[in-house]
């Protein structure tokens, strides 16, 4: 079994199914006892704002925030560096306990022995 999830989110309203698709698997992985990380990148950085997370909605589907909650629970939620910058976005205005990082960080988490990244 892998020991660690780490999942990119890169869309977000605009694909609504592939975003919920990340949080639905990464939220799953928390169940199923990995260490997830998951980073948002491109729009759906926006979803680390206090309040973008319960606007976001989907036929059928579970309540991203409740996803993102699981996550930000027992696993690491990241905001991609550059995709902050470009939105204006610090990390006084995300959620608590959501970080900040660049493609480094994503890169060495990815690289780490018993990890499986996957990209939505």
């Amino acid at each position: 079994m892998t020991d660690a999830l780490v999942i990119k989110a890169t869309t977000a309203e605009a694909d609504a199914e592939r975003c919920n698709q990340a949080f639905t698997v990464a939220a799953a992985g928390v169940a199923a006892g990995a260490t997830v990380s998951l980073w948002l990148t491109g729009e759906a950085a926006w979803l680390a704002v206090p309040g973008r997370a319960e606007a976001f909605t989907l036929p059928h589907a579970a309540p991203l925030s409740d996803l993102l909650s699981i996550v930000l629970a027992a696993g690491t939620v990241t905001v991609c560096t550059q995709c902050a910058a470009r939105r204006a976005l610090t990390a006084d205005d995300l959620l608590p306990g959501v970080r900040i990082a660049g493609a480094a960080v994503f890169v060495e988490e990815s690289l780490a022995e018993g990890a499986q990244a996957l990209v939505y």
